[in-house]
């Protein structure tokens, strides 16, 4: 009886871990990375950002 429900146990894991192996999405790396800086809004000065007034948190 222990043996019956330990030798399927174990068969129920390695099913899992075939399962778990062969499943899996292959993932293709890209061959070239572009590492360009993106800047979004150029315009923006640092004077222009210390004039935008915050909201009050109510805390």
């Amino acid at each position: 009886m222990l043996t019956t429900i330990t030798l399927t146990i174990f068969a129920l894991v390695v099913i899992n871990l075939l399962l778990l192996k062969f499943s899996c999405n292959k993932i293709i790396k890209p061959l070239k990375v572009n590492k360009n800086t993106v800047i979004l809004r150029p315009e923006m000065n640092i004077s222009e950002t210390s004039e935008i007034l915050l909201a009050a948190t109510g805390s």
